[in-house]
């Protein structure tokens, strides 16, 4: 993008910089969701049931509750989206062993290579910038990202069993090993 200055100015609450990093924001999302929206239109499917099949595949067995709280969407609109995926065999419902009214979500093999495939593309364009940008970059990334949310993020971490609340640490703090 030609209008994006290489320097970073001292200043950088003026109007202009704060605009620039707005569209830098939008830009960078368009360009991280086109392959995967790809694919998934291919499909007949959204972003919408892309999230969903993310959070799944990083939380096998989490509860429909905890994904509701993941997504921050209604129930009307997880469950129309859950049921297209179950109906297409992408993900399985099972119930609790401890409380026999909570869902608990897998994605089954064809949701997983989806999944893989999804995350793949994303994963290479994340690597590809991260490299370019360098350590202290990616952690000053990292933490304007994490000033960007409402509220912390539950740490992608083991699978969640049979409906086990996910932690939630700092997600700027904690770091996976390579």
């Amino acid at each position: 993008m030609s209008g994006i200055k290489g320097g970073v100015n001292p200043l950088f609450l003026r109007e202009e910089d704060l605009r620039q990093g707005i569209e830098l924001l939008f830009f960078a999302y368009r360009d991280f969701t086109a392959e995967a929206d790809a694919i998934l239109a291919d499909m007949g499917f959204g972003r919408a049931h892309h999230r969903v099949i993310y959070f799944v595949g990083r939380h096998p067995g989490i509860s429909v509750s905890e994904l509701l709280g993941i997504l921050k969407i209604t129930k009307q609109s997880l469950s129309r989206v859950l049921s297209h995926l179950v109906a297409e065999g992408l993900i399985v419902q099972h119930q609790g062993t401890r409380d026999r009214r909570q869902r608990l979500l897998h994605l089954t093999e064809q949701g997983q290579a989806l999944e893989r495939r999804l995350t793949e593309c994303q994963r290479e364009r994340v690597a590809r910038a991260y490299r370019a940008a360098g350590a202290s970059a990616v952690e000053g990334f990292r933490k304007v990202l994490g000033g960007l949310l409402d509220s912390p993020l539950p740490r992608p971490g083991p699978a969640a069993t049979d409906g086990a609340p996910l932690a939630e640490p700092d997600p700027l703090t904690t770091r996976r090993s390579a």
